[in-house]
């Protein structure tokens, strides 16, 4: 079967899919799914009197529906929207023998109506949860391998470390102010998997929430500003959440609260950040020589050998420091 004769077919299955939803709506993705389905097999007998449709695929295939070289992805919602959470990135169940993937997309929102496009040309955004997905519209004015500048074909054969360098920078390049990755991964081994539940730093242990004191301190100089400052634990909160799962409702329960800055009750007084890193410096070095490189470029904007992670730290804290100067007293020994 030619192109030109399948997307034939496709207009006829979507005239007819249109027909029944205005009569009576489909009310779940199963339902129309199934329908899909039924009417492409009764329709594409008309081109290809041989072709024969799997009724009960395999429940993660990708694409929804094979035939012969041509596949479709099945998308539905009960909005009035085209738009909609696609399959993964890694295309694991991928039906190899389809070459051209088309999507059929049942609208039931507003005026219910099904219509079709091309794969490559709908995919416009990456979700990411603890999967990559794609994000597909249909008509979009761009799709997302433009704006990576790379081929679905050529993409969808990388391995799947080329294929997150491809998604991270163009996630990167979609970042608003005070908005991080939480997803680095650069080389295979380096998961960066979250908890499936939430946690609070109020209910960590001790030992727990000094390593993610001193990994957040590490990351995020700019901690020692000004206790006037504003925003200046934003990057630490986010790192927490982003990257480990872990909320942290009051941003100075991390280094300004006398309990980190002064266990010992002392009444010594002196700058609490200045004491809190005190505290946390073993732990900061550690981190320095373990914490992925990707992180550093994602918060510094720059890859930093481990060893030289403490002293590039200190610059930074020294120029943003006020009333006192991080590296006369931080790192000595």
């Amino acid at each position: 079967m030619k192109k030109e004769d399948f997307e034939t077919m496709l207009d006829l299955v979507c005239d007819k899919l249109t027909g029944e939803a205005k009569q009576k709506k489909f009310q779940t993705s199963a339902q129309f799914e199934h329908r899909v389905r039924e009417v492409i097999q009764e329709t594409v007998r008309r081109f290809d009197p041989t072709a024969v449709i799997d009724l009960t695929p395999h429940p993660q295939a990708f694409p929804d529906i094979g035939v012969g070289r041509f596949g479709v992805e099945v998308k539905f919602t009960l909005n009035d929207t085209w738009r909609s959470v696609a399959n993964s990135v890694l295309e694991t169940n991928r039906i190899e023998s389809v070459k051209w993937i088309y999507l059929i997309f049942g609208k039931m929102g507003g005026a219910p109506e099904v219509r079709w496009a091309d794969y490559e040309g709908s995919v416009i955004h990456v979700r990411t949860s603890h999967v990559p997905r794609f994000e597909v519209e249909l008509f979009a004015s761009r799709s997302l391998f433009e704006l990576m500048g790379v081929t679905y074909d050529e993409f969808r054969h990388l391995p799947m470390v080329e294929k997150m360098r491809h998604i991270r920078d163009y996630a990167r390049s979609r970042l608003k102010k005070g908005e991080r990755l939480w997803w680095l991964e650069d080389t295979p081994g380096t998961d960066h998997a979250l908890p499936i539940q939430a946690r609070l730093y109020t209910s960590l242990s001790n030992d727990e929430k000094t390593r993610l004191r001193a990994e957040a301190a590490l990351l995020c100089p700019s901690i020692v500003k000004s206790s006037r400052s504003k925003n200046k634990y934003d990057d630490v909160v986010l790192y927490l959440l982003t990257y480990h799962g872990v909320i942290c409702h009051q941003a100075r329960d991390l280094f300004s609260a006398g309990s980190v800055a002064n266990p010992n009750n002392d009444d010594e007084g002196g700058i609490y950040i200045e004491r809190a890193l005190k505290l946390v410096e073993r732990e900061m070095k550690k981190a320095a020589l373990e914490m992925d490189d990707a992180l550093f470029i994602e918060y510094w904007g720059e890859s930093v050998p481990p060893n030289d992670r403490i002293r590039q730290w200190l610059e930074k804290a020294d120029a943003i420091a006020v009333d006192w100067k991080p590296s006369a007293s931080l790192f000595l020994s």
